[in-house]
């Protein structure tokens, strides 16, 4: 049995437990990498090479993953872009990390727009911001992953992958990446803030901008104000999210 699979549509729901109605902990995103743990008639229990992220998904939106494939890493850099094969073409979102050969395959014999698929990004934070600015307005979804729907520490991962940073899957396990930022004055464009609540656990996590600003997902994706006190929601103008610290990982 080979144990390495990938994800063979463009968003692969992954679930907490082997259940349609279980609930989703995150996405892998098509062509993602995973090492099979467990198998069942239905569902398959993987673990992603990427982030070590472990869950449940469909057995019919994974497949195995090609034993010799001489490919390129590459990221979908657009909002959206489409892979052609002979059987249809797929929509692929912003970020997705694909293998593309030097005829601009990927593993799973679809032609990628290689205008549209480029290697790993130069990590400044004007190109992040600019990546950033894609997901605008795309909803909030819990264990999203992808501009159909994203959460916060989703957003960040997806951002700074493509700049060729690894960043874990949640808000906590983030904030142990990078050097600590010490005063929000010292603060700059890139850096990670991130937010905990009443019972002081990290809960969310976003993107310091230019100007005292902020990019990060909460309802959508969106740019408040940011200060030492945390996030001030420019819509219903109060404190949405209370700072705990800043991180530098540029």
């Amino acid at each position: 049995m080979n144990p390495h699979k990938m994800a063979a549509v463009p968003v692969v729901p992954v679930r907490r437990e082997p259940a349609d109605r279980s609930e989703q902990i995150t996405q892998w995103l098509y062509d993602e990498p995973l090492e099979l743990l467990e198998e069942r008639e239905k569902w398959s229990l993987l673990r992603s090479l990427l982030d070590g992220y472990e869950g449940w998904v469909d057995n019919k939106q994974i497949r195995t993953a090609p034993a010799d494939f001489n490919g390129k890493v590459h990221f979908v850099t657009t909002p959206f872009t489409q892979l052609a094969g002979q059987q249809g073409s797929m929509w692929l979102a912003h970020g997705t990390r694909l293998l593309l050969n030097e005829a601009g395959y990927t593993p799973g014999g679809l032609f990628a727009d290689n205008g549209q698929c480029l290697p790993t990004q130069n990590a400044t934070a004007t190109s992040l911001a600019t990546h950033g600015n894609l997901y605008l307005g795309t909803s909030y979804l819990w264990g999203g992953r992808s501009i159909w729907g994203i959460d916060c520490s989703g957003l960040m991962q997806q951002l700074y992958r493509v700049h060729g940073i690894n960043l874990p899957r949640d808000a906590y396990q983030q904030a142990t990446v990078g050097e600590t930022v010490h005063l929000i004055g010292e603060s700059k464009p890139g850096d990670l803030a991130f937010f905990d609540n009443e019972e002081g656990r990290i809960i969310h996590v976003g993107m310091v901008l230019p100007d005292s600003k902020i990019l990060h997902a909460s309802g959508k994706v969106r740019i408040d104000q940011l200060d030492h006190f945390g996030i001030f929601n420019t819509d219903n103008q109060r404190y949405s999210h209370t700072l705990r610290l800043i991180t530098r990982v540029l």
